[in-house]
């Protein structure tokens, strides 16, 4: 029982930093980058809906690498495969605006860091 709240717990605070920095605090960056583009940012509760699937399985996957390794560990290898790498995915479909990631970058680090926190507390 303690690891499904522990999961569940790490999935609520990553949904709340994504929706925080991409909703609210980066919204212009995303939608002025899509319109050049011609197209509309995708806000809609079914997009919602899959980041927060994303959350959940990102957050189970912390909890797997957590059991081997430490905090500090765990949030460096959940940061670089959660975050990185969808960067560079996004990056090269060219829907990404680079103009988040001086923000993004660092609260990304603090969101993994505290969901790993959380994961630990939580799950032992």
């Amino acid at each position: 029982m303690r690891p499904l709240l522990a999961i569940l717990a790490a999935t609520v605070w990553i949904s709340f930093h994504e929706f925080l920095r991409n909703q609210l605090l980066l919204i212009d960056h995303w939608t002025g980058h899509y319109r050049a583009m011609g197209l509309t940012f995708p806000g809609e509760p079914i997009n919602g809906a899959l980041w927060g699937v994303w959350a959940l399985c990102f957050s189970i996957a912390l909890f797997i690498v957590a059991k081997r390794f430490s905090m500090v560990e765990t949030a460096a290898i959940g940061w670089l495969v959660g975050f990185v790498l969808m960067w560079i995915v996004v990056g090269n479909l060219g829907v990404l605006p680079f103009s988040v990631l001086p923000y993004a970058i660092p609260w990304s680090m603090v969101e993994v860091f505290g969901a790993v926190w959380v994961l630990k507390k939580l799950a032992n």
